[in-house]
């Protein structure tokens, strides 16, 4: 079966090649795309600068794929993830605690993938993790904050097999002065909407530790 997935950036992007990138983004050395061109717009421009959306179609068949958007996974795992690549700060006794805790039991075995489905931890999605870590987030507005919300989700080629499926269908030209203003407002009315505590049924990453708390909780979904 074919997809159609979309990559925004400053350049045109017309034969993606395995191996290239920089290898401390989100899940690591990959090709990074959206399902949807409207947020690849909003991920190719900056404050008046422009920038390109390039179009392709691959064929997924029998690709190993991990989806952490998907029921099998939770928020506590797309951290997990994040610890293999991206550098949170660590310096409370907190959020110290609170990776060992996830790096116990909300490991990804990832690097067998061809692709990756999951959040992207943009500036925003990134500060709410690390407000999480430190005990300054509730579980529940976390992950509000991460499944509530489509223009952070990103598919990810990881292998020289997923690179193999992948066909240039074009590109169109990313107009900062239309797509900029709307990630903005979208940054500010997630950021307007996040509360650090909730009611009596929410808890937070301290409790989370000290129950020992598992995937198979269904509290966590």
């Amino acid at each position: 079966m074919d997809k159609k997935i979309y990559h925004g950036g400053d350049t045109i992007v017309r034969s993606p090649a395995f191996g290239i990138g920089r290898p401390y983004n989100d899940f690591g050395l990959g090709f990074y795309c959206t399902e949807f061109p409207q947020y690849a717009a909003e991920w190719a421009v900056e404050p008046g600068k422009n920038g390109f959306v390039s179009a392709y179609s691959i064929n997924y068949d029998g690709l190993r794929i991990i989806n952490l958007c998907s029921s099998q996974y939770t928020p506590l795992h797309w951290i997990g993830l994040l610890f293999n690549y991206r550098e949170f700060d660590l310096s409370s006794d907190t959020a110290y605690r609170a990776r060992e805790y996830i790096n116990k039991y909300f490991p990804v075995d990832h690097q067998a993938c061809d692709c990756i489905i999951g959040y992207r931890a943009d500036n925003r999605c990134f500060m709410f993790a690390q407000e999480f870590l430190d005990d300054r987030l509730s579980y529940k507005s976390f992950r509000s904050a991460l499944v509530g919300d489509d223009s952070n989700r990103q598919f990810v080629l990881k292998s020289n097999r997923a690179f193999d499926r992948i066909s240039f269908l074009g590109y169109e030209t990313a107009i900062s002065e239309t797509s900029f203003p709307v990630s903005r407002s979208r940054e500010i009315r997630a950021l307007k909407s996040i509360r650090p505590s909730a009611g009596s049924n929410d808890f937070f990453i301290t409790d989370l530790i000290e129950e020992e708390v598992r995937p198979y909780d269904t509290r966590l979904r």
